[in-house]
């Protein structure tokens, strides 16, 4: 992984909207078409998600993906 920072970052941003919309790993990743895995791992930097999930979780959540990856810590390189 070539920005840790950013990956976590990026983490803590998705559960931060998941969580203000109410909405369980299960019920973002049925909304998203992704396996609950994917959301987990995301969420806790194990996994760098592609764009076509990044693109499956903005429609699932409502938003543009510029919005989706507006977060601090996400330019941080390590």
């Amino acid at each position: 992984m070539k920005n840790p920072a950013g990956v976590k970052a990026f983490g803590a941003r998705l559960r931060h909207l998941r969580e203000q919309r109410g909405l369980s790993q299960q019920e973002l990743a049925d909304y998203a078409d992704v396996s609950k895995m994917t959301v987990h791992r995301i969420e806790t930097a194990q996994f760098s998600a592609t764009i076509d999930v990044l693109l499956s979780l903005t429609k699932a959540l409502g938003m543009p993906l510029h919005e989706l990856v507006k977060c601090p810590g996400m330019e941080e390189a390590d």
